[in-house]
């Protein structure tokens, strides 16, 4: 080998030493966070936008220099099923490697799971279930919320229905934990308002003929059919009262803001309402970022309504990693210290049970093949009248 030739070699070997050096030096751990919602099923919609959104969140993370940590995300599919929840819940809190995660968009696996959540010391942020026992039944440190809950829904909506001048409601809930809640909460709320429960229907969640149900409704004449439950059996009930004859509105819940549920009935879906904590994600203080960040990655589904608050937990998780580590304990205590915490779907404060209180409540109507807001809608002016209102 020619001496030049032995420099070129030595100066080749070195650099390439020094840049070793310099990826060791630049290098970071690597920390596992976990994200589960029901990616297949009847609202796996809300769940790929839940899931999308959560990774979005530890993107943008990975991509700043200043992070200490370099993350990557688990992702389990809940099915929106609890047996199926609790198993998946416990594959993810057994692995140690996993330091804490986004949780649950379904109130039937977020409540089904909070026990082994607690048994194995993990810490969760729900994301999307709304039932209020989640947080309040056993008050267990490892489980936050970052959205609201059905209370609240419920107070808006009977609110909305007796300004209107509704006086009498049939409800038709589904029979899982979710749906029994909503029943429990807007006929309190409705009653104390002076309205009248005209009639309380249980369904099961995979139930497809609602003839019997319906038929009975029909005879009660009421003015509003109260929905507790998810799209997929708003659907069928909603194309079912039209096939039946019924006049009378359709007043969902969260369950059914979704872009599946306009997609299920096309037509139909017009003049339905439904109501979900928080504000519209184009209207909540990083909206527009959240909507412009999501856009550049080009995922194959939209956020839906909860993905910002997807975004909120995974980021607040990722927070709390970096400023006291990978170590669940620590990120437990760090969560229950969380005040009045800037995100994207606003200030976040967990109190005594790791709820954070989620003020605003946006009434929507679907006008035009689209969820918009009530006050700003042509029905709360008049100039359109709610499809089945006498």
């Amino acid at each position: 080998m020619s001496r030049i030739a032995r420099q070129l070699s030595f100066i080749f070997a070195s650099a390439l030493f020094v840049g070793v050096l310099v990826a060791t030096a630049q290098a970071k751990d690597k920390v596992k966070v976990g994200f589960i919602g029901p990616l297949t099923g009847g609202v796996s919609a809300n769940g790929l936008g839940g899931r999308n959104s959560a990774d979005l969140a530890v993107k943008l993370r990975n991509a700043d220099a200043k992070a200490k940590y370099e993350y990557e995300l688990v992702v389990l599919d809940d099915e929106c099923k609890p047996n199926v929840a609790v198993q998946v819940a416990t594959k993810m809190a057994a692995d140690k490697e996993i330091v804490a995660a986004a949780t649950h968009y379904c109130s039937a696996t977020a409540i089904a799971t909070v026990d082994v959540y607690h048994k194995f010391g993990f810490p969760i942020i729900v994301w999307g279930a709304v039932l209020p026992d989640i947080t309040y039944r056993a008050k267990y440190a490892e489980v936050h919320r970052v959205n609201g809950t059905m209370i609240n829904q419920n107070d808006a909506n009977a609110e909305l229905i007796s300004k209107i001048g509704f006086k009498n409601v049939a409800v038709i809930h589904d029979t899982t934990d979710y749906g029994k809640g909503h029943n429990e909460y807007f006929s309190k709320a409705f009653a104390k308002l002076g309205g009248k429960i005209v009639g309380t229907f249980g369904v099961t969640a995979d139930q497809q003929d609602f003839t019997a149900e319906l038929t009975q409704i029909k005879a009660l004449n009421p003015e509003v059919i109260y929905f507790g439950g998810l799209t997929p059996i708003g659907v069928r009930i909603r194309s079912q009262m039209d096939k039946l004859g019924i006049k009378a509105v359709f007043d969902g819940t969260s369950g059914i803001v979704s872009d599946a549920f306009i997609q299920g009935l096309g037509p139909l879906a017009e003049g339905s309402l439904a109501f979900r904590e928080g504000a519209p994600t184009e209207k909540l203080p990083g909206g527009k970022f959240f909507m412009e960040n999501y856009a550049a990655q080009k995922y194959d589904n939209p956020p839906e309504a909860y993905g910002a608050f997807s975004f909120a937990a995974m980021d607040l998780i990722l927070d709390s990693i970096e400023k006291v580590g990978p170590d669940r304990k620590k990120v437990i205590e760090e969560l229950t210290n969380v005040k009045e915490r800037d995100s994207i779907v606003g200030k976040v404060t967990f109190d005594d049970n790791g709820q954070n209180t989620v003020a605003v409540i946006t009434k929507y109507v679907v006008q035009d093949g689209k969820f918009v807001e009530w006050d700003d809608s042509e029905y709360a002016t008049g100039k359109r009248k709610l499809p089945g209102q006498r």
